[in-house]
């Protein structure tokens, strides 16, 4: 006897792949534009709303992570773009910030940041809007219940990278290291939960109250 998994996809066939982004660039420019030209302006429009993210940042007494809105871009970024422009727009963020540019959070940047204890969650934000992406072409984010989902899947991918990473960094047992690195940010978390996860549905219902612009 044999069981048929349940399928992940929200939407029909001819839906799928189709993010909110693909409906926020105006007919008119879409038209003038190729595809890899918007595409790339939307890369980088996701990468800069990270910058943006990681601008506001506030230091935590005693601990090596500081409070920021990345993870609210993260999320934002990856269910806007999809998969692939999502992972692309925080892999050019952290790249940006490699290089040493002063994009990463308290305005650092440089080789050290990605080595050192809150590397782990940069790397996480790729993963994460890889994921979040993937299921917003799946249409998840179509409805509230959907993209609470896909979003919570998508912080709980950050966490399951940079907690990790910051224990061996950090030289501290795993259990001290979710003390530090996950505890202290799980009300903000929800809070950016909540607002990420309404405002793809929110977004789908102002391009189906527009179709004139699709």
């Amino acid at each position: 006897m044999s069981y048929a998994l349940p399928s992940v996809t929200r939407v029909s066939a001819a839906e799928r792949g189709l993010t909110i982004a693909d409906f926020l660039v105006p007919v008119r420019v879409g038209e003038r534009v190729s595809p890899r030209v918007r595409d790339a302006g939307l890369v980088l429009a996701g990468t800069a709303l990270l910058i943006l993210g990681s601008r506001i940042a506030v230091s935590v007494p005693g601990d090596p992570v500081p409070f920021t809105l990345q993870t609210l871009a993260v999320l934002l970024t990856g269910g806007a773009l999809g998969q692939r422009r999502g992972a692309l727009a925080s892999a050019l963020f952290v790249a940006v910030g490699v290089a040493g540019l002063p994009v990463f959070a308290e305005s650092r940047g440089g080789l050290e940041v990605i080595t050192g204890t809150t590397g782990g969650y940069l790397v996480g934000f790729i993963a994460a809007a890889a994921l979040v992406g993937w299921l917003a072409e799946l249409g998840w984010d179509r409805h509230l219940g959907g993209s609470v989902g896909m979003n919570l899947l998508g912080i709980l991918a950050i966490y399951l990278v940079g907690v990790p990473w910051l224990a061996v960094t950090a030289a501290v047992p795993l259990g001290e290291a979710v003390r530090l690195g996950l505890l202290p940010f799980l009300a903000g978390d929800g809070v950016k939960l909540l607002v990420a996860a309404g405002a793809f549905p929110a977004a789908w219902w102002v391009v189906g109250r527009r179709p004139s612009d699709r």
